[in-house]
């Protein structure tokens, strides 16, 4: 693929829809030079935020609809009246190869499910899963299904994990990304059937990744590993955790160098450091969360996302359609697909013999 990439837009998803989406895109016509975008949405409404940044009405687009699907429509009813909504159409012109990759901060159950009847899932892939971007004390640690699926067995799994690995390396240029899948301790027997099958499968494959073995929950922020697999009802629960503690830390840190003139001297003169750690833990630095697996590439951004925030979600699609990563997803799957073949000639060989 050349450098130049069209990013189809969601215009009126989020909390606050152009006010966002054209700053947002203002941003990304610096920092990423060869994209262009097309919105989805009130035309009148958009043209009016474009018309406050002109770098982003330079590289834009606006295809007018009437429609919007809002943030607590429940995604079957999304499918039922969304034809020719904003978020429909992002999805559909990205069907019609009129974009490299889509971009919503829209309902996150609507994106799925309109996604998936339009794109329809990759071969060989069941379902899709929402991919979070982690900061750990190393970098970033990928975690994968943080939503999209409340159960998943083994083979999803390990779908999982070659859709997390391919990611990873796209995104974060690991050329072997290592893969652990959460359990409740790292022995084999630990956790229940689907994961215990998954890792001994994993442990097996020879994939285009290096397999670490189960990890635990302290590991994701340790970073142990690049990619952490799990099911979205896990991934899900550890990932709101986790954004709650971040803002019980920032509470009680703001709360404590308030407290008297000597902690608010103190946070003066550490105020460059209290500002670089602001930052590493600010969730808009690493928002974009794809839905791996589909046809296509879409991206959820955060709806409550900033215009810095959208900018990030701009930029992991925009990094993800200039990649390979769904040519080695294909790669791992016939691997994968190869080995169980050759695993399961010597069998039925063996029932042929017998038979005979």
């Amino acid at each position: 693929m050349s450098q130049s990439v069209v990013i189809s837009v969601d215009a009126m998803g989020g909390d606050h829809g152009p006010s966002i989406v054209a700053p947002g895109i203002a941003q990304a016509a610096q920092s990423l030079p060869g994209v262009r975008f097309l919105l989805h949405g009130d035309a009148a409404a958009i043209e009016a935020e474009l018309a406050k940044h002109p770098k982003a009405r330079a590289v834009s687009e606006v295809r007018h609809c009437d429609k919007a699907i809002g943030m607590d429509e429940k995604p079957a009813q999304a499918m039922r009246r969304g034809k020719g909504s904003s978020m429909w159409n992002a999805i559909e012109a990205l069907r019609a190869n009129e974009a490299h990759a889509c971009v919503s901060a829209g309902n996150t159950g609507a994106l799925m499910a309109i996604s998936k009847l339009i794109l329809r899932m990759g071969a060989d892939l069941e379902r899709p899963a929402i991919v979070a971007n982690w900061p750990n004390m190393k970098g970033v640690t990928t975690v994968l299904d943080v939503g999209a699926n409340v159960q998943s067995d083994a083979d999803q799994l390990i779908e999982f994990a070659i859709m997390g690995a391919a990611f990873h390396h796209a995104m974060h240029g690991a050329k072997r990304p290592t893969v652990g899948l959460l359990n409740v301790g790292s022995e084999d027997e630990k956790g229940h059937e689907e994961v215990r099958e998954a890792h001994a499968i994993l442990r097996e494959a020879k994939l285009d990744f290096d397999y670490h073995g189960f990890v635990e929950g302290s590991d994701i922020a340790y970073g142990t590993v690049d990619v952490v697999v799990t099911d979205g009802f896990t991934g899900n629960v550890a990932l709101k955790t986790a954004e709650g503690m971040a803002r019980f830390f920032s509470s009680e840190i703001k709360s404590t160098l308030t407290s008297g003139p000597l902690a608010m001297l103190g946070a003066l003169i550490a105020s460059g450091a209290l500002s670089k750690m602001r930052k590493r833990l600010d969730p808009s630095r690493v928002n974009g969360a794809p839905l791996l697996g589909l046809n296509g590439i879409v991206v959820k951004s955060h709806g409550g996302a900033d215009a810095n925030g959208f900018e990030s979600a701009l930029r992991v699609a925009v990094n993800l359609a200039r990649s390979d990563f769904r040519a080695q997803i294909d790669r791992n799957l016939q691997r994968l697909t190869a080995a169980a073949a050759k695993d399961e000639a010597p069998a039925s060989g063996q029932d042929q013999g017998a038979a005979e």
